[in-house]
């Protein structure tokens, strides 16, 4: 199988059974997004929507979290990975946001990776949920996907490299969605320890399959 074919058949699937994939963070607007996002770093999806309604709850506004104090944030999102310096840099990006942005959530990427706690991966998400951009944001379920199945080389070792090579091969249109199903296949079958290889549709021609 070449390599054109195994995209093909990757997102071929993919569209076919799940045609409108959406990100399983819970957030009713841009503000909200953006704090579940960088809350979601190195953490679950489901831990983070654990945590999020009660710190949405006290400081619903980009204003309002920026005047929050370091041990109110912190009492709020304790059992997230990492929350003294999530707490820091949502306070921080709350403030930037408030003193640069007007509150409103930037539209670049050169703007978001100014904000504190706001990377390559997380601005990419904002531009593909918020604003439509066909972007594809670079976790550790797409990364690991993305190697597994062979649709990046093992050479690329970045999560930027791999961005830049799903691009040259999924269709613009379809890149927001592409990024949606990694994540999901990575999550729910290419698990990183113990991948569900016998349950997986890609498993005859998988490179990193166990076929036991």
């Amino acid at each position: 199988m070449t390599k054109k074919e195994r995209y093909t058949f990757i997102l071929d699937y993919f569209e076919k059974h799940n045609p409108a994939p959406e990100t399983e963070l819970f957030y009713t607007n841009g503000f909200e997004l953006v704090v579940a996002v960088s809350l979601s770093a190195q953490c679950t999806d489901k831990r983070v929507n654990l945590v999020t309604p009660t710190l949405f709850k006290k400081f619903p506004t980009p204003e309002l979290l920026a005047k929050a104090t370091f041990e109110e944030v912190f009492q709020l999102i304790r059992s997230i990975s990492y929350p003294n310096n999530k707490a820091k840099h949502l306070i921080g990006m709350a403030e930037m946001l408030v003193s640069k942005f007007n509150a409103t959530i930037p539209d670049n990427l050169e703007d978001l990776i100014q904000l504190p706690g706001v990377g390559r991966k997380t601005a990419n998400v904002l531009l593909s949920v918020l604003y439509n951009q066909n972007t594809m944001a670079v976790d550790t379920h797409v990364f690991r996907v993305s190697h597994r199945l062979g649709l990046v080389a093992k050479t690329k070792t970045s999560p930027k490299a791999v961005e830049l090579e799903l691009y040259k091969h999924i269709p613009t249109d379809k890149i927001p969605f592409a990024h949606h199903w990694l994540i999901l296949h990575g999550r729910y079958t290419c698990l990183a320890r113990s991948p569900l290889c016998p349950s997986c549709p890609f498993q005859n021609f998988c490179p990193s399959a166990h076929r036991n």
